[in-house]
């Protein structure tokens, strides 16, 4: 079956309310009709509401940067499914390499999250990657195959559509360093490969990220494997992330 093509921004700890304005307006109608790719913003907590606003009619899926597994109560700085649902929020990322590494988020609170979301039917961008020291050492495939199995083993119930797995080589976050079509191609093969003999899930969409940016997309969206992007710092700005929304265009 074919596999949805998804352009993802993640704005991190960036853009108020001013530059999310002003990203709106300037993408304007853009996405509007368009049917062969989904478009996907995901602002940082404080911007949400101001963001579903003003992504009414434009075509595009808001995602939360992230969640905590309960319905509610004395969790101070916390903010549930409950309230992005309130808001018209449907999709959250989860498993963010700076949620794993500076956060300290662990693999069993990674996993509680990815039970939570689907159990209130949430979709999840589910992000793995190796440091480049694992990559140095060749353990690249042991790390992705322990971020999946820990989270999905005996962990899996949602509908195909409802799980989106993003490729981010921690070595190329923020760094200006971009893994090549090659060696991206080669780890989305791997995931695709485990995905599905693991859970027999094979046209799970996959996306990469990691210095993603309008002068290197083509190279990606080329490789067979590639089914999208989750864009950082080049996603700020409205013009170089409609680059790489459209870039075949």
């Amino acid at each position: 079956m074919p596999r949805t093509k998804i352009y993802a921004a993640n704005w991190k700890m960036n853009n108020m309310t001013t530059e999310t304005a002003a990203f709106f307006a300037a993408v304007g109608d853009r996405c509007v009709g368009v049917n062969d790719r989904e478009v996907v913003v995901a602002p940082a907590f404080p911007y949400l509401a101001q963001a579903a606003v003003l992504a009414r009619g434009k075509n595009i899926v808001l995602a939360a940067q992230n969640f905590y597994p309960a319905e509610n109560g004395a969790f101070t700085g916390e903010v549930s499914l409950a309230m992005l649902a309130d808001i018209g929020v449907r999709t959250v990322i989860i498993g963010h390499s700076e949620r794993r590494h500076i956060i300290g988020e662990t693999p069993q609170q990674i996993r509680e999250k990815v039970a939570f979301a689907q159990k209130k039917g949430f979709r999840t961008i589910f992000c793995i990657g190796e440091t480049l020291p694992q990559r140095e050492r060749g353990e690249l495939f042991a790390v992705i195959d322990h971020q999946i199995s820990t989270a999905f083993d005996d962990n899996l119930t949602c509908p195909l559509e409802g799980l989106v797995i993003a490729y981010e080589p921690v070595w190329a976050i923020g760094t200006g360093i971009n893994a090549t079509g090659s060696q991206a191609q080669e780890m989305h093969e791997y995931i695709r490969r485990f995905m599905e003999q693991r859970y027999g899930r094979r046209d799970t969409t996959i996306l990469y990220g990691g210095s993603v940016k309008p002068d290197n997309i083509a190279e990606l969206m080329k490789m067979p494997d590639i089914d999208g992007v989750l864009v950082g710092g080049a996603s700020l700005k409205a013009g170089s992330f409609m680059e790489i929304v459209f870039w075949d265009r």
